[in-house]
């Protein structure tokens, strides 16, 4: 089963053009003494930048199979072996875990092998996710959940 993560828009919005403007300011101030190949090719590297925030941000997606769950976004992928998820609480913490957005609350999974011992997700639908994850991890302990 998958579940897609919650996107917010207006923030992945927002890093786009700031990373754009970041990148144009400078290249004015350098446009008579550059080549335009040069300006060109760095022009381009800023939009590429904004462009993979945009697709790890739109692209965040967390993927029930037989032995794992796998966290995709972007070209990153994490697995975890349903075995080493301990507990599920929620969270508030902002800026956190694999999603661009301070405007939610997400679960945080405590993992076994995760670094800092939990991984923090915002799946659109949190309770069809809870109930997914409770099928694959029978002992799962479940904490002030709604």
């Amino acid at each position: 089963m998958v579940f897609r993560s919650k996107v917010d828009v207006f923030l992945l919005i927002l890093i786009f053009v700031v990373v754009s403007i970041m990148g144009t300011i400078p290249l004015l101030s350098l446009y008579k003494e550059l080549p335009f190949s040069i300006l060109l090719i760095i022009a381009v590297l800023f939009i590429v930048s904004g462009g993979f925030v945009w697709w790890y941000g739109a692209s965040i997606q967390y993927v029930f199979y037989k032995e794992y769950l796998c966290i995709k976004g972007g070209p990153f992928k994490r697995r975890i072996p349903y075995q080493n998820i301990t507990k599920v609480s929620p969270t508030t913490d902002n800026f956190t875990g694999y999603k661009i957005s301070p405007t939610d609350k997400g679960l945080e999974l405590w993992v076994e092998s995760a670094n800092f011992g939990s991984i923090k997700v915002f799946p659109e639908n949190k309770s069809e996710f809870i109930a997914e994850l409770r099928k694959c991890c029978p002992n799962l302990e479940i904490q002030n959940l709604k």
